[in-house]
């Protein structure tokens, strides 16, 4: 039988490290480490890493936002998301602080659905994405600012988002992880999901620090 198909984490020698550009949200590093006996230099993104939750409600409708992303100049569906960029601050904390911020929403069943790398080639973002089931609305409503004050809400049908991103008519990156990820989730009976506070090895290093894994 062959072995599980699995990441390999990589300690190659690091011969220099530096910040070369600091950005309000990230930085951009310049590293120069060996492979294969040479020296190569590379630069990416120093991103804190992420987190998304997909919203499912007892009918299995996801909760989606769409907001201005100035960058692809787009007004694209997503999923609830925010950065890992407040100090001491549990992933799963940062989930259940997102959710109630840009959905009022709360949640009693909290799952880990996936962990992805956004762009390994050019950057050490990584995203956690949690499955947030039994919704309630929470008690208070937040006040929104920038791009999130001119958010659109929408509740669609699990299906409906997964023909969304077969038919390329939505293309944010982590709506269709997420979505995809659910729907075969389910299709197994919601087996193997990650516990809420499972651990996670590839998460992204604190800005200003060498990548590490």
């Amino acid at each position: 039988m062959a072995e599980p198909l699995v990441d390999e984490p990589v300690d190659l020698p690091l011969r220099a490290s530096e910040q070369v550009f600091s950005g309000r949200v990230w930085d951009i590093r310049r590293e120069t480490f060996e492979l294969g006996g040479r020296p190569i230099v590379r630069e990416y993104v120093d991103h804190p890493g992420a987190i998304a939750v997909l919203a499912l409600d007892d009918d299995e409708r996801v909760f989606l936002i769409r907001q201005y992303r100035h960058p692809v100049r787009t007004r694209d569906w997503e999923i609830p998301a925010g950065l890992l960029d407040v100090d001491g601050e549990d992933p799963l904390a940062t989930a259940h602080r997102e959710l109630a911020e840009e959905g009022d929403l709360e949640a009693s069943d909290w799952a880990v659905l996936v962990d992805v790398f956004t762009s390994p080639g050019g950057s050490d973002e990584a995203i956690r994405i949690y499955l947030a089931r039994g919704l309630s609305a929470t008690t208070t409503a937040f006040d929104r600012e920038d791009e999130e004050a001119h958010m659109d809400t929408r509740w669609v049908d699990l299906d409906e988002c997964v023909d969304a991103v077969l038919a390329r008519r939505v293309q944010n990156a982590v709506l269709a992880v997420g979505v995809l990820a659910a729907h075969a989730a389910r299709a197994r009976g919601w087996k193997g999901l990650g516990a809420a506070d499972a651990a996670w090895p590839g998460r992204s290093t604190p800005r200003g620090e060498p990548a590490q894994r």
